[in-house]
């Protein structure tokens, strides 16, 4: 039998990043040796989807597999040092290949690319080229549970914080949105399915509206807002 290949998972804590990592482990052509997570330095929480580090900690055990993270200032200037030391960290325990739950974002993946294969690491999509619509059934019939616990709000409203995403929940989904949330409409958070030997146990507390501003690529400046749910651990 061929020795698998050692690849980091940059695991996000929500449904893409699920489904990705199930399908990773279901294929086996990877030994993944680590979860890997970036922090926000003042809140403690990933950067993106806002999950605090205690729950993040309880899904790597549910899942079983460790997590490694990295805090970041928040505005980003400590970025090329910390990514450098983290690849180095991993390069020394023989990992070639680092995985993302990407699907279509050109972009993102030439970036990533950029950014690891100077140092030697491949960039691994398992779910890349897949449309919207094709991942959304896959991860309804994954059986992963997600919930929604980040939206942008010109997007969807405070209404959507808390559903669980399923059938009923995707039918009140605007027409105007990528069904997957891949243009960063909605962000999750999984909890339970296959992929978990148990299941999360967390509670959404309070929702609160946060911004986020942006320098586009034609030189304008432009602010997001979201909901975003306050969790912690049960």
């Amino acid at each position: 039998m061929n020795q698998r290949k050692k690849a980091v998972f940059n695991w996000s804590g929500g449904k893409d990043s699920a489904l990705a990592l199930q399908k990773t482990i279901d294929d086996n052509e990877f030994e993944i040796v680590s979860l890997f997570t970036m922090l926000n330095e003042r809140t403690g929480t990933s950067s993106i989807h806002s999950i605090p580090i205690e729950i993040l900690t309880i899904q790597a055990e549910s899942i079983g597999i460790p997590l490694y993270t990295v805090v970041f200032e928040k505005d980003l200037k400590n970025y090329e040092k910390k990514m450098y030391e983290t690849i180095t960290h991993f390069k020394l325990q023989g990992v070639t290949h680092f995985i993302f739950g990407d699907i279509f974002l050109a972009d993102v993946k030439t970036y990533r690319e950029s950014k690891l294969n100077p140092f030697g690491i491949e960039v691994v999509e398992p779910l890349w080229n897949k449309t919207s619509a094709e991942i959304m059934d896959d991860f309804l019939l994954s059986g992963i549970k997600s919930k929604i616990i980040v939206t942008q709000a010109e997007k969807l409203d405070k209404t959507f914080i808390g559903k669980d995403l399923d059938q009923n929940t995707i039918k009140l989904f605007p027409n105007d949105i990528d069904i997957c949330g891949e243009n960063g409409e909605y962000h999750t958070f999984s909890y339970a399915g296959r992929l978990f030997k148990k299941e999360i146990n967390f509670e959404l507390l309070d929702t609160d509206t946060i911004s986020y501003t942006i320098n586009l690529d034609d030189g304008k400046i432009k602010t997001f807002e979201y909901w975003q749910a306050r969790m912690i651990a049960k």
